[in-house]
């Protein structure tokens, strides 16, 4: 990650010489995503979510646009960060827990203007950094989280002022990023966190 931010520093300061073709841009903002769900099908652990629904996280990163002719290409290195609760079952009496899932999003975007209205779409690699807290007291817990997992980005934006970005933009994962089943132990979950996000941002281009 961090080889990747010295990469879109590098650009920054070369971006003024290919202002017409290249420029950089920082956004942040709000993402909202379906509370990841671990189905209990053998043991006696149950983990419930207290939301059923979704909740907010925040991201903030750098990209690049890139003019090719009609259209555009658009890398991202984006972080992002959502928390979830959940009810943990080990004895008679349900404990409340938190995990934390950090992210990496990857983003690669083509995309066309249309005025001040862009539309993109591209594939987007979203990297695990670090492990969430695990759930239930066994040594294993954390096998069940994979480290990446490519999936598809698409959205709408508006550019104001040559400067300004606003953007709306819905990510997903190609298939379930953990696995249909995984044993930890004596136990079996179904695992859900391929569901798709909603992200809100705004965003500043520099360069002309």
């Amino acid at each position: 990650m961090k080889r990747i931010f010295i990469l879109f520093a590098a650009l920054l300061l070369v971006t003024p010489a290919f202002s017409q073709l290249f420029r950089i841009g920082i956004k942040a903002g709000a993402q909202t995503k379906d509370v990841p769900t671990y189905e209990t099908l053998t043991g006696t652990n149950p983990i419930q979510a207290i939301a059923d629904q979704s909740t907010w996280g925040f991201h903030g990163g750098l990209f690049a646009r890139i003019k090719l002719g009609p259209v555009f290409l658009q890398p991202e290195a984006v972080f992002v960060s959502n928390s979830y609760d959940y009810n943990v079952t080990t004895g008679t009496v349900p404990e409340l827990k938190s995990q934390t899932f950090n992210r990496l999003a990857v983003p690669v975007l083509l995309g066309v203007k249309l005025g001040p209205v862009r539309l993109n779409v591209g594939p987007q690699a979203t990297i695990q950094i670090g492990s969430p807290e695990a759930l239930i007291d066994d040594p294993n817990f954390e096998e069940m989280y994979k480290g990446a997992l490519w999936g598809y980005s698409a959205g709408i934006g508006i550019d104001l002022l040559s400067r300004l970005n606003i953007d709306a933009r819905i990510s997903g994962g190609l298939g379930d990023m953990l696995g249909d089943q995984v044993t930890i132990g004596s136990q079996t979950f179904n695992l859900d966190y391929g569901s798709a996000a909603i992200f809100l941002s705004v965003g500043w281009l520099f360069g002309k």
